[in-house]
């Protein structure tokens, strides 16, 4: 059986190797070129070159292991070992030429998250824990913001942008963390949002809506750096889709309540 350690490797090779195709490729900025999954969710064969290279990277390092994320295999599943993948997080931002954009890759064994690696492209910044084991960027060790008054607390957040339903009650929780904190920040990628928790650059992140394979490697790097990421009723998240409350504890504690309204 393979390590944490065994799996990091595996995630990290797999994360540099589309990392490197990223930074050479042509970004199609023709929209003819996009692929509509739903309303300004989109899809290019940038995408899907960047999932074959980093597939082909962790079944030959693990045979028999398996692969999910949006483009190949959109099911969750959690029994033996399983890598959740987003091959280009903040596709937009790519075809834009906005340069936050990452790689996040999560090793899962039984549904329980083992080793994670977010590379931020455009800055070569590679964020990387193993369970138990710490989070560390570029070989340093990283850990959540020691600031724990909301007003001095810098909040990442996502926008809706597919899904309105929800539309105003994100309003509502927009205008009482603003009011609580001394700014919001929303580069639209939450694997980078959640790497920034875990480096202390940002003192907490919410949003709606992430599929498991956003938010599965920055989970790990968060609780690894010492905070917490949970849903909206506090529960711990796994390897799933849902709402994301994240950040170091007494942030996140009050960053909860202001998005259940409770403050």
């Amino acid at each position: 059986m393979a390590s944490p350690n065994e799996l990091l490797h595996a995630a990290t090779t797999a994360a540099e190797a589309a990392g490197r195709f990223l930074r050479t490729v042509d970004r199609p900025a023709d929209p003819a070129g996009w692929v509509a999954k739903g309303r300004a969710d989109w899809a290019t064969e940038v995408d899907r070159e960047s999932e074959r290279i980093i597939t082909d990277v962790l079944l030959r390092a693990l045979p028999g292991s398996r692969v999910v994320g949006e483009e190949l295999n959109p099911d969750v599943v959690t029994d033996g070992l399983v890598w959740i993948v987003d091959p280009l997080d903040g596709t937009t931002n790519f075809l834009h030429g906005f340069p936050a954009y990452a790689v996040s890759i999560a090793a899962a064994r039984d549904g329980v998250l083992q080793a994670a690696a977010v590379l931020h492209v455009p800055l070569d910044r590679l964020t990387t824990a193993v369970r138990g084991g710490g989070t560390l960027e570029r070989g340093r060790p990283v850990r959540v913001s020691p600031i724990t008054d909301p007003g001095h607390a810098l909040i990442g957040t996502g926008f809706p942008f597919r899904d309105f339903d929800r539309l105003d009650e994100y309003v509502a929780q927009f205008r009482r963390v603003v009011l609580g904190a001394t700014g919001i920040r929303r580069p639209g990628s939450a694997a980078i949002d959640l790497a920034d928790v875990a480096a202390g650059r940002f003192e907490g992140f919410w949003e709606q809506r992430l599929s498991a394979w956003d938010i599965a490697a920055g989970i790990l790097l968060v609780r690894e750096a010492g905070g917490r990421v949970t849903d909206r009723e506090g529960r711990d998240l796994g390897v799933e889709h849902g709402e994301v409350i994240a950040g170091n504890p007494p942030i996140h504690d009050w960053l909860l309540g202001a998005v259940r309204g409770g403050r």
